[in-house]
């Protein structure tokens, strides 16, 4: 019997997307905006939940990244501290502006950038007469990085923050919205994201005026006169009013969607609760909220009987049902391998030994069932 594909990470819709959709067609608002990405962007800047922050919504993560960096003036030969333990769109954009990525090691409590090593590369870069331009940390698979530690670093040093929330909307650190804790900070709205508008991103700025060079430059760049007239290069970013419609119905039910979220971390801490060899990765202590957007185990198959990350994966994968190995670290990738590493080594153990689960907030209790017995079995046999 054929069984359905249980995905890492599907989207979820909530009912009301269509309602959004629907008025946008009505009164023909086909285009790069309209009432939709405005309403989208007060309803995220709502969300946030923080005083004098302003919102831009573009057409992917990645997008509102190369414009954080060309916000703070990173260009050619410059260089850019990266997380190293994070997805490829986090280091792409420094590459665009021709800038060096270098990248840190994450610490083991949150897998985030580790604060001792990005102090170690700041100083490093600047006894090379290279000082960093930006800072790109990551709250990965919706674990807040240690923002007070980064942030003091990056204020000693006088070096911006970029917070790369992708991946943490519904994430809080002692209280505070992640997307809401860098200088800059960027939102994803990907397919497989908390919440998504299928592809989508935001920009969020503490000042309007970087909001509205932001939305400038997403629009081609186009300078006020009656005819096309461009006195900078501009890029084609900002996300539609469709697909904004979508955002503002899963808007409504982001919340839900974070405790199902929650709900899937919770099952996999009972699951593993009495099994030898399975650590579930949670927040280190209480001023760490994470919206678990994929729940994370690391396998230790000196304790599992032999079972490995890899042959736990490949059980999942038999009964159709997706599994994912941990980022690999940019370090380890061969278009960043000649740029510059600080660490010692924790990334590199996390993507030999973790494991990313499905972590749908769509998936059922046959799910749960299916899930359950697969990992059962791999590890009795």
């Amino acid at each position: 019997m054929n069984k359905n594909k249980i995905w890492l990470s599907s989207p979820h819709m909530g009912g009301n997307e269509l309602k959004y959709i629907n008025e946008a067609f009505k009164e023909n608002w086909i285009a790069p905006l309209g009432p939709n990405v405005t309403g989208f962007e007060e309803e995220i800047k709502q969300y946030l939940n923080s005083e004098n922050i302003e919102v831009a919504a573009l057409s992917s993560g990645t997008a509102a990244l190369h414009l954080a960096l060309i916000l703070l003036g990173v260009g050619r030969g410059d260089e850019v501290i990266c997380q190293s333990m994070t997805f490829a769109a986090s280091a792409n954009p420094i590459a665009y502006l021709g800038a060096t990525p270098v990248f840190v090691d994450s610490e083991a409590d949150t897998l985030n950038i580790c604060p001792n090593q990005l102090e170690i590369a700041i100083k490093d870069r600047i006894s090379k007469g290279k000082k960093p331009k930006a800072i790109i940390a990551v709250h990965l698979y919706g674990m807040p990085y240690k923002v007070d530690e980064v942030n003091a670093i990056a204020e000693k040093y006088e070096t911006p923050v970029i917070e790369d929330s992708a991946e943490a909307l519904g994430s809080t650190y002692k209280g505070r919205n992640c997307g809401s804790l860098g200088d800059f900070s960027i939102l994803s709205f990907n397919g497989n994201k908390i919440i998504t508008t299928s592809g989508g991103g935001a920009l969020i700025t503490k000042d309007i005026k970087h909001k509205n060079k932001a939305v400038f430059l997403a629009t081609q760049a186009r300078d006020d006169a009656p005819h096309y007239q461009h006195s900078q290069i501009g890029y084609n970013y900002r996300l539609s009013n469709i697909s904004a419609g979508i955002g503002r119905g899963q808007m409504e039910v982001l919340d839900k969607r974070v405790q199902g979220r929650r709900n899937m971390f919770q099952f996999y801490v009972n699951l593993f609760r009495d099994m030898d060899g399975i650590k579930v990765f949670e927040e280190p202590n209480d001023l760490f909220y994470s919206n678990h957007w994929l729940t994370v185990i690391t396998v230790d198959e000196n304790i599992t009987g032999g079972v490995s990350r890899e042959d736990l994966r490949k059980c999942l994968d038999s009964e159709n049902i997706e599994s994912r190995p941990l980022w690999k670290p940019m370090h380890m990738q061969p278009v960043f391998s000649k740029d510059p590493y600080y660490g010692t080594g924790i990334a590199e153990e996390m993507f030999k030994n973790g494991l990313c689960l499905p972590s749908g907030s769509n998936l059922s209790d046959n799910d749960r069932d299916r899930i359950s017995l697969a990992i059962v079995n791999c590890l009795k046999n």
